[in-house]
């Protein structure tokens, strides 16, 4: 998942430069990430609408096999086979988003070293040095802490420089400029997406990231439960069982996220807001188009 995180750390860098602004970029990057998952979440999405459609059939061959065990499995195996689909499809794509988080979670904690790639330099040297002496940076992100003391250090530096009398002037430039190769703009909207909720308990802005991650993960939960509900009344033991698992994955995953997002940097949860979002917007979109074609095709 490292190289994942390099993967992702050459985009938002990239992302960065052109824009100078961390929150703006992860927006960016997060949009892009998403339509590139668009023919994921597309075959999800038929996955979950031909399970509905299956339901009968399964629980014909219930009804027909119920004192052959060997015979339903065997009967339920074929079928999934003839309709093209894979029970665990549902535990394929947690798997799949189980990657991503982590590999986005690495690169927004680690970003000078999956971002900004700068890690073996002489200045990250210096100041990962001067964090790890400090008695007074307690952190658990010590490549944030080292952004934060860079950020200081280059602000002193800039109101230094702002003396046209100042000595060693050339000396303080060439020092300003070196820092400027680890900077990393970290506010948006009045925003420190620098900042770790557990960390910053006395500033109540921290949350309104993760308060807002968190509604809007019940409601692509609500979409996708609506979504996944069957028309028929009743359901094969089978495929309610998948059903539960599938349910089951559905609700971990966000809860899962919530707990990492309280305890990373701020810059994670926006990521998470944003995919989200996005995420509620497909689901609706595909499922409209998807409910217009069947229509039609009924007609």
């Amino acid at each position: 998942m490292g190289f994942i995180s390099e993967l992702f750390g050459y985009v938002l860098n990239a992302l960065y430069n052109l824009i100078n602004n961390y929150g703006i970029s992860i927006i960016i990057f997060s949009v892009l990430l998403r339509i590139i998952l668009i023919p994921i979440t597309i075959k999800q999405q038929k996955t979950m609408k031909k399970s509905n459609e299956m339901q009968q059939e399964m629980k014909n061959i219930q009804a027909k096999y119920k004192n052959n065990p060997e015979k339903l499995n065997q009967e339920t195996i074929d079928l999934y086979k003839r309709e093209g689909l894979s029970p665990f499809s549902g535990c394929l794509s947690a798997i799949l988003q189980l990657i991503i988080i982590l590999s986005v979670f690495w690169l927004v904690s680690q970003p000078l070293t999956y971002m900004k790639k700068v890690q073996n330099s002489e200045i990250y040297n210096e100041y990962k040095t001067r964090i790890e002496e400090s008695s007074t940076t307690k952190s658990t992100y010590k490549e944030i802490s080292i952004i934060n003391a860079i950020e200081s250090d280059y602000k002193e530096l800039s109101d230094k420089l702002e003396n046209e009398n100042i000595e060693n002037r050339e000396e303080l430039e060439n020092r300003k400029n070196q820092l400027e190769e680890l900077r990393i703009n970290m506010q948006f909207l009045s925003l420190d997406l620098s900042k770790v909720p557990t960390q910053s308990l006395n500033d109540w802005k921290v949350y309104i990231i993760p308060i807002l991650y968190v509604i809007t993960s019940f409601i692509s939960i609500r979409i996708t439960t609506k979504t996944q509900k069957s028309k028929n009344a009743e359901k094969s033991e089978e495929l309610e069982s998948m059903e539960q698992m599938n349910k089951s994955m559905s609700y971990m995953m966000p809860i899962m996220s919530i707990s990492i997002a309280v305890i990373a940097p701020l810059g994670l949860a926006l990521y998470w807001l944003v995919s989200n979002i996005l995420m509620i917007v497909e689901r609706l979109i595909i499922n409209k188009y998807m409910d217009s074609k069947e229509e039609k095709e009924n007609v």
